[in-house]
């Protein structure tokens, strides 16, 4: 029972879209732009909210740390997708593969917390606005931006460590883009249904939590611009609250699709498609959610340009 605990296989093979090789050059060039302009659109949200000092409020401080956060994610999955895309076939190391899967959901649960957080900074902002300055303190902002991290890490702690605790002694293929937790729970040579539970659960805790405070926090605005007596006053407040729903709908909507589907529900192909629809379009899109649609990061742009 105990040589049964260890891993037999050193590393893995990641095969990508191996049985489409057309397909693979022609995602390689179209991956390669994705990745440089997230990384430029991030890059440039990160710079501008640390100059401008206009900016230095809870608000654009919680985009700068999605903003980290969308950046780090994407340099976790895109340098090893696009080894993958390039090659027939690449390999990732046993270690590697779990610093790819530990990072992925330490960013992935940050967000879904970040997010979170940001709709109760606008509920702050819009239903409570002469005591928004006491309730969102320097200090309420701190430990709110700590507990989405310390969030994120405690989940990819626990989730990657059991994962990796399980025996792997073949077959070594993963028949996806890159090391995500349930193409590689499938080759898993132990009984993995605890796990199945335990990461079903803990998925839809990670995810609902977060979503049921941002769901009650929009309930809350809603009546509260409802009752604002201009329409101008309704606009504004609504303005400030567009960007983050775009962003929620989209991280919430594609992760659910990957993370909360049934184990044998679609091909291997389709999940691929699935995963890449959360790790690239959102960090891709947030940038220009969070700039295109805002004034004051437009107007803070243009002053630094």
């Amino acid at each position: 029972m105990k040589g049964q605990n260890k891993s037999s296989v050193a590393e893995f093979i990641l095969l990508g879209f191996s049985n489409f090789p057309e397909l693979q050059e022609q995602l390689f060039g179209v991956f390669l732009v994705v990745y440089l302009v997230t990384l430029i659109g991030n890059a440039m949200i990160i710079v501008i909210i640390s100059l401008e000092q206009s900016l230095h409020v809870p608000m654009y401080l919680f985009i700068l740390n999605l903003s980290v956060v969308d950046v780090s994610f994407n340099a976790v999955i895109m340098p090893e997708m696009l080894v993958v895309l390039s090659t027939e076939k690449s390999t990732i190391t046993l270690s590697g593969c779990f610093a790819q899967i530990y990072f992925l959901l330490l960013f992935g649960g940050t967000e879904c917390f970040l997010l979170g957080v940001m709709a109760y900074d606008r509920f702050a902002a819009i239903c409570h606005p002469l005591s928004y300055p006491m309730i969102m303190n320097k200090s309420v902002f701190m430990k709110l931006v700590m507990f989405s991290w310390a969030s994120g890490i405690m989940v990819a702690t626990v989730q990657t460590s059991w994962v990796f605790s399980f025996p792997f002694c073949g077959p070594r293929e993963i028949n996806h883009l890159f090391c995500e937790t349930p193409p590689v729970l499938e080759l898993a040579c132990a009984d993995t249904f605890l796990f199945e539970i335990y990461a079903f659960t803990g998925t839809v805790l990670i995810v609902m939590v977060p979503f049921s405070l941002i769901l009650l926090s929009y309930i809350r605005i809603l009546f509260a611009i409802l009752k604002m007596p201009s329409t101008t006053g309704r606009q504004k407040a609504f303005s400030t609250c567009d960007s983050h729903l775009t962003s929620v709908t989209l991280f919430y909507g594609t992760a659910s699709m990957t993370y909360l589907q049934p184990k044998s529900g679609y091909s291997p192909e389709t999940k691929k498609l699935m995963s890449l629809a959360y790790t690239l379009l959102t960090p891709l899109l947030n940038p220009l959610i969070y700039s295109l649609r805002n004034s004051e990061m437009k107007r803070a742009l243009m002053k630094l340009w």
